[in-house]
């Protein structure tokens, strides 16, 4: 632990305008990838292991988007909507033989399936790391807050994540399509009865689940360095966070994204060698405290 160096850093307004900023990356990043995740067994009651794989696929579309192109709208977009399109495809060949399920299927398939896009993006990009760069767009001299310099594209990825979130609890929250879906997460056969095609639904909320993936994907393109298999670990965090912040619940895991983004940041100072151990920590308190998560629904008695 050094107490000192993150008392230190808090006491500076550089250092913490710097942390705050990368905090609300890692956060802003898993938030879009843990609400899709969040989403899609909220209301299909699957467990998409190979959401992670999907961010994968939709940082390397962007890219090659990018390098045909040279346009960041386009490597945005394609990465978005390519990995939407798979995630439609995927849930009606492969994940609607496994509803209902045992869980042990459900996670085997989908790891079957982490492996087939792995190995995919070896043969098509190669096994060696890519970088697509900053986009010229947003080359410019990065804005100044209370003392600390935050690069353009970083204000402008959180503030796209956060529209996106506000715009997708709207969606569920103030629309009809969205009260339908929260009816179908309730109870499938009497949406079913009410000349609703259900199987439709199922294929657009999991092609909505991976969209997001796909746009975490794209916007961390230009800020990671790509590689085979860079999706397993913002997967499992993703999952810390949808257990923290309440599967289900978009809301909850935009807290628990967050909450997670700032123990990375400053604990990255202050106790670098327990980051890991304390968002685990923080995942067994809640599920001892409150299984169901911060703000996720308690299971019908």
């Amino acid at each position: 632990m050094n107490l000192e160096a993150l008392a230190s850093c808090l006491s500076t307004s550089a250092c913490a305008v710097t942390q705050v900023s990368t905090a609300l990356i890692i956060g802003m990043l898993l938030f879009m990838v843990a609400s899709g995740l969040s989403l899609i067994f909220g209301v299909l009651g699957v467990i998409n292991f190979a959401h992670g794989a999907f961010y994968m696929v939709g940082a390397y579309f962007a890219y090659a988007a990018y390098q045909a192109t040279e346009s960041f709208a386009v490597a945005f977009l394609a990465g978005a909507l390519g990995v939407g399109l798979i995630g439609i495809l995927f849930e009606r060949f492969i994940m609607s033989r496994v509803y209902g399920k045992d869980v042990l299927m459900q996670l085997l398939v989908c790891y079957a399936a982490i492996l087939i896009f792995d190995d995919l993006v070896k043969i098509i990009a190669g096994p060696e790391y890519k970088m697509m760069g900053m986009p010229e767009a947003f080359a410019l001299p990065p804005l100044e807050f209370g003392g600390g310099f935050v690069p353009a594209y970083y204000v402008f990825m959180i503030l796209a994540s956060l529209a996106i979130g506000i715009g997708l609890w709207l969606a569920i929250e103030k629309t009809r399509l969205g009260k339908i879906v929260r009816a179908l997460a309730i109870n499938p056969p009497m949406v079913s009865a009410l000349g609703i095609n259900t199987t439709m639904l199922y294929a657009g909320v999991f092609g909505v689940g991976s969209l997001l993936a796909g746009i975490a994907g794209a916007l961390a393109a230009p800020t990671r360095t790509l590689t085979p298999g860079m999706g397993l670990s913002i997967l499992i965090e993703s999952f810390i966070v949808t257990v923290i912040g309440g599967m289900g619940s978009i809301v909850g895991a935009l807290i628990a994204a967050l909450l997670i983004g700032f123990t990375r940041a400053f604990g990255a100072i202050g106790f670098p060698l327990f980051v890991d151990g304390l968002m685990f920590a923080m995942m067994a308190l809640v599920l001892i405290l409150k299984p169901s998560g911060l703000l996720g629904r308690e299971p019908a008695r």
